[in-house]
């Protein structure tokens, strides 16, 4: 492929890629290596329709048998082993179409009532290859910055070479298929905090924006901490832990979490960055450190504050500080939530911990928490092709 610009229009979407997904991959894809297994990966390139899972999705095969991740409900998995097999086989890539909304292949979504057209790349992972598909996504997880992958393949010529999970904007070299125009939808893409499908002469491209796990920052260490901390780890988010009190505050106590921290509130934010996926619970149950917390926290740009409790004791801890000279404007308390959670009716802390969690989700996500049967439009926002 040639350097041409090519002026074709950008699509974006809000599909994103976990970062635990990825993660689980590469541990299993080194546990295989180790024991002298030959790999392959599939990915979800492009939907049309409905699927259980979206483009980005993916799915590590070991010869084995093996599988770590998903590129369905479960109805394509089996299909997807039998094909890498002969990838690895081969050593070639190989794009698959599955076509749920075709009669004679319905048995492959009908346990989930899909109704989409799918299409999967397989690509062998040869270990000594430099950037090969599981060395890329291993930079990705290397620090927490966002990122996007490109994953080039051809409808036009499926049978013939494909560019495959093939460059990570700004931390791989750019290889001679990735053009001008394909690395400026990259950056785009970037910008945009979203994944974008793109059709280029002879060739589609999916531009997956993936962004770091939240870095969930609990202050607070008493009992009720822990069945949060455990439901963010099952998501893969990075916990951290603080807490004035020693005791409570012990490593051995949060073994999960990234950093435990005794701490007072002024040199807490000493010790944690924040950035954009950054969120905060104030949990010590206790009214001077919650409010001394929030202090410092109305002086950065955090996305999330949750404070539990009754709202009347945020209303309180507002009006303590204003009368301190710290007033916090309307568009700050925009990220405050108080009473932390979502409404579903928690009452014990492994109920509350789920609201929380879903609360942030949310949040994050640019959604309001809502009964999924009452919204009108797709779960997910597709992709548009062109």
């Amino acid at each position: 492929m040639n350097n041409r610009i090519f002026a074709t229009k950008l699509h974006f979407s809000n599909e994103k890629t976990t970062m635990k997904e990825i993660k689980d991959i590469i541990q299993a894809y080194q546990k295989a290596t180790a024991a002298g297994q030959k790999t392959a990966l599939a990915t979800v390139v492009q939907v049309e329709g409905s699927s259980y899972r979206r483009p980005g999705a993916r799915m590590l095969i070991v010869e084995d048998g093996q599988l770590m991740g998903a590129i369905s409900g479960g109805c394509l998995e089996g299909d997807a082993l039998r094909k890498a097999l002969l990838v690895m086989a081969q050593q070639q890539p190989m794009l698959v179409t599955y076509d749920t909304m075709d009669d004679d292949d319905a048995s492959l979504g009908v346990g989930l009532g899909c109704n989409g057209i799918i299409q999967v790349l397989i690509e062998p992972i040869m270990p000594d290859t430099p950037n090969n598909p599981i060395h890329l996504l291993q930079l990705i997880v290397a620090d927490r910055s966002p990122n996007v992958i490109v994953t080039l393949y051809s409808l036009e010529n499926r049978k013939g070479p494909q560019g495959g999970t093939c460059w990570v904007l700004g931390k791989s070299q750019i290889p001679e298929n990735i053009n001008q125009q394909i690395q400026e939808d990259a950056h785009k893409a970037l910008i945009n905090n979203t994944s974008a499908f793109k059709t280029y002469p002879n060739t589609q491209a999916l531009l997956e924006f993936v962004a770091p796990p939240i870095s969930l920052v609990i202050i607070g260490a008493g009992n009720d901490v822990l069945p949060l901390m455990h439901i963010a780890d099952i998501l893969g988010w990075e916990t951290k832990i603080v807490d004035g009190r020693a005791n409570y505050a012990r490593p051995e106590r949060f073994a999960t979490a990234c950093q435990v921290l005794v701490s007072k509130p002024e040199k807490v934010l000493e010790q944690i960055a924040i950035d954009p996926w950054t969120a905060f619970t104030l949990m010590t149950h206790n009214f001077v450190y919650d409010k001394a917390m929030l202090r410092e926290l109305c002086q950065k740009e955090a996305k999330y504050i949750g404070m539990l409790g009754p709202k009347k004791k945020l209303d309180r801890i507002l009006e303590e500080l204003a009368n301190e000279g710290v007033n916090i404007d309307s568009e700050q308390q925009k990220s405050i939530y108080g009473p932390v959670g979502l409404d579903i009716g928690a009452e014990t802390p492994e109920e509350i911990a789920l609201s929380i969690v879903a609360e942030i989700k949310a949040v994050f996500e640019g959604r309001n928490g809502s009964f999924l049967r009452s919204k009108t439009g797709a779960i997910h926002a597709a992709l548009a092709h062109e």
